[in-house]
């Protein structure tokens, strides 16, 4: 048996370093309960910036209760997904990518692993630049300065609270993400209740409906702008769960935790933008400066505390699951090697962004959309293989390619799979962000959804159509895989 499964180490328990990899956890290593979820997936999604979601929202021609609803829809099954994902976690007591060798074979997996990882580490460059950007923009607002000292203060800061939280690992993340939780809520709060009064709601609510199409596509739009970037993530933090864990308050918990601060923030959004439309177009194009117009001097500090808060969350979860995903595709190095490892390249892809790129973020947005799709389509068929198993993962086989009723080395139907419904989606989106990415979209003329220009042309539907792909396909072409490893594999736990 590897290593990897009887090397089951303790966690430091405390604020030491994490010593667990990919290994099993052992069941004495087990705790917590499922609420203890709502914390890291609130944390990661309180971003002051979920405000310009209204903005994006209602540019599909829909009216203040269209949005609404569109935003609470497609945020909760967007989260939904995490969820349901995050059960894997307790019944393999293992790490998403390394859960995943179960439909994909321990070297086929080297597939969804290397995009998930390119997304993670994308995501942490673009939240790291991000925060170092907005605190130049308050703070030349504050008149103390918005250049490059500024930036390098802000960016160290930044980058070595993620670095730190990532080496150190779960604990330490679990006790960060409470605090921020708390800390960003009262703050988002206090925002809401300062800007208050640039909500007019009978100007908000005059708006005509849109259609149909309008409807559907700004609720996927957002379906597929948040939960489905997290999936690769979720059983990461479930993994230390024991088995007497609800799989109902896993899925639960992760999805409250992260929809209730999307919902209140695009909901806030809409508000907004449904009450000024000057505004809608300011933060479809400077985000962080259109909000901090809204506030009084006094409040900019908390402002960017909040707004930098948000940003760290979601790269602190980020930077420790790719450090596990990089182990999860083959490099053999202790944990906390590998996310110091994702921090060096955090760290030198953001420099480059903030200090030397003219044009990155538009074309490096367009690359994060475009693996979004593949990702779609992992997850699609990751959760197949969920449903399909009566009994939990066999531990041997998520580490050894010849055990009996193993995962094997390669499968082909997974692997092939994946990439027909990545093409297929690819083929129904539209990414104007890079000029290298014009030729996605070349299947919503022939399918009758109005080409690159029509009505469904920025609704994402090729991610959605992706992970339906994966999922049915999978369905159906892998039960019969399923059923013969849990016939062969011996002492096999039956799924509770």
């Amino acid at each position: 048996m590897s290593s990897d499964v009887t090397e089951a180490r303790p966690t430091s328990g405390g604020l030491g370093i994490e010593t667990n990899g990919i290994n099993v956890i052992e069941e004495s290593e087990r705790k917590g309960t499922p609420v203890e979820l709502f914390w890291p997936w609130a944390a990661s999604n309180i971003s002051i910036l979920g405000v310009a979601w209204g903005a994006y929202v209602l540019s599909f021609g829909v009216n203040l209760w269209q949005g609404l609803l569109a935003g609470l829809v497609g945020t909760i099954g967007s989260f939904l997904l995490v969820g349901l994902v995050g059960i894997a976690g307790k019944r393999g007591s293992a790490p998403t990518l390394t859960l995943s060798r179960a439909p994909f074979g321990i070297q086929g997996n080297v597939v969804p692993g290397i995009v998930s990882y390119l997304l993670l580490v994308g995501w942490e460059i673009a939240l790291v630049s991000i925060g170092t950007f907005a605190s130049s923009t308050v703070f030349t607002r504050l008149g103390w300065g918005g250049g490059n000292g500024t930036k390098i203060v802000a960016f160290l800061l930044v980058v070595t609270v993620i670095v730190g939280a990532g080496i150190l690992g779960f604990d330490a993340i679990m006790r960060l993400q409470k605090w921020l939780t708390i800390a960003t809520i009262v703050i988002t709060v206090a925002f809401m209740a300062l800007t208050l009064d640039h909500v007019h709601l009978s100007a908000a609510s005059s708006g005509g409906a849109g259609g149909t199409t309008a409807f559907i596509g700004a609720m996927l739009l957002v379906f597929t702008g948040f939960g489905i970037g997290w999936t690769n993530c979720a059983a990461d933090y479930s993994r230390y769960l024991p088995k007497s864990a609800s799989s109902g308050g896993i899925v639960g918990w992760t999805t409250f935790g992260a929809s209730l601060p999307v919902v209140m923030l695009i909901g806030y959004g809409l508000l907004l933008c449904a009450s000024d439309p000057k505004l809608a177009t300011a933060l479809n194009s400077d985000p962080v400066g259109a909000l901090t117009t809204l506030v009084p001097t006094w409040f900019l500090v908390p402002f960017f505390l909040v707004a930098i808060a948000g940003l760290i969350s979601g790269a602190v979860l980020d930077i420790y699951s790719s450090g596990l995903t990089l182990l999860a595709v083959g490099l053999k190095v202790p944990r906390w090697t590998a996310a110091a490892l994702d921090g060096v390249l955090m760290t030198l892809g953001s420099i480059y962004v903030v200090w030397f790129a003219s044009d990155f973020l538009g074309p490096f947005q367009g690359f994060l959309i475009t693996l979004g799709t593949p990702l779609a389509a992992w997850c699609g068929i990751f959760l197949a293989d969920l449903l399909l198993r009566r009994r939990d993962y066999d531990p041997r086989s998520l580490y050894d390619a010849d055990a009996p009723g193993g995962y094997g080395s390669v499968n082909l139907t997974a692997v092939l799979l994946m990439l027909v419904a990545t093409v297929v989606g690819w083929g129904l989106v539209t990414n104007t962000y890079a000029g290298w990415l014009k030729w996605q979209g070349f299947l919503l003329g022939p399918v009758g959804l109005g080409g690159k220009s029509g009505d469904w042309a920025y609704a994402n539907v090729g991610v959605v159509v992706a992970l339906a792909l994966g999922f049915v396909g999978y369905l159906l072409l892998g039960a019969r895989r399923v059923r013969e490893q849990e016939q062969e594999a011996p002492e096999a736990v039956s799924h509770r």
